[in-house]
């Protein structure tokens, strides 16, 4: 069998800009049915799959706000594309003693889950000088093997985070208790994570639970749709690219 070519630097760019204006557009009608603006909702591209070359290229077409999975790939991608200075955004299991080394490169930690988690981020940041943004992970399932503060700690996790020194509360994430829900399915724990967030705003400042981060390629419409206001999108960015 016959490999199929390897594509040049200037179709990957071509192929890669019209994935991200095909996904734009999408945004940008889903915001139209919700009755929301289009400024509303930011595209953040899950480069986890992908090296640091195809990274740079997405980049290059566009999408600035990045995110990995993976504080390592974090730190090594950052280093990589610090040319172009991308912001970072971590969107998987940040562990204590890796918080040192990644607070000084993300924008937004996605994925604050616990008190102990709390606290470390708190340390670090006050000997760092630098406050840190976050959001509260919600597992929006009854299964502990999942990743996020279960449902009835959420609470008190807000409430520590929104009185920490240097920690910015800026909202919560969530996931469908699914990857392959069903749009209504998905859209239900959407609008769950959406009502969580707006009983919690009637104790902490607005501004400190702003955003909501939940959407990624498979359910972006149902989330926005719910009031997403972040998106994180890998596979669709890709498409026919890897």
């Amino acid at each position: 069998m016959t490999e199929a070519p390897v594509p040049s630097a200037d179709e990957l760019r071509r192929r890669c800009g019209e994935n991200l204006a095909a996904l734009e557009t999408r945004i940008a009608a889903v915001c139209q049915r919700a009755g929301r603006g289009v400024g509303e909702v930011t595209l953040i591209g899950v480069t986890k799959y992908v090296g640091a070359d195809l990274t740079r290229t997405l980049v290059e077409c566009g999408c600035r706000e990045l995110a990995e999975s993976r504080p390592q790939q974090v730190w090594d991608k950052a280093a990589a594309l610090a040319d172009l200075a991308p912001r970072w955004h971590l969107v998987g299991h940040l562990q204590r003693n890796k918080v040192r080394r990644t607070l000084p490169v993300v924008s937004l930690v996605h994925t604050l889950d616990s008190l102990r988690l709390l606290t470390a981020i708190e340390a670090e940041a006050a000997v760092a000088g630098r406050p840190c943004d976050v959001l509260v992970e919600v597992n929006l399932t009854a299964d502990p093997e999942r990743s996020g503060c279960p449902e009835a700690e959420v609470p008190a996790l807000v409430a520590a985070a929104a009185a920490a020194s240097h920690v910015r509360l800026r909202g919560l994430m969530g996931m469908a208790s699914h990857p392959d829900s069903a749009a209504a399915d998905a859209r239900r724990d959407f609008a769950r994570l959406r009502e969580m967030r707006d009983r919690l705003a009637h104790d902490v400042p607005p501004e400190m639970l702003r955003e909501l981060s939940m959407g990624m390629s498979g359910d972006f419409v149902e989330a926005i749709l719910e009031g997403s206001t972040m998106v994180r999108i890998g596979s669709a960015l890709f498409e026919g690219l890897r």
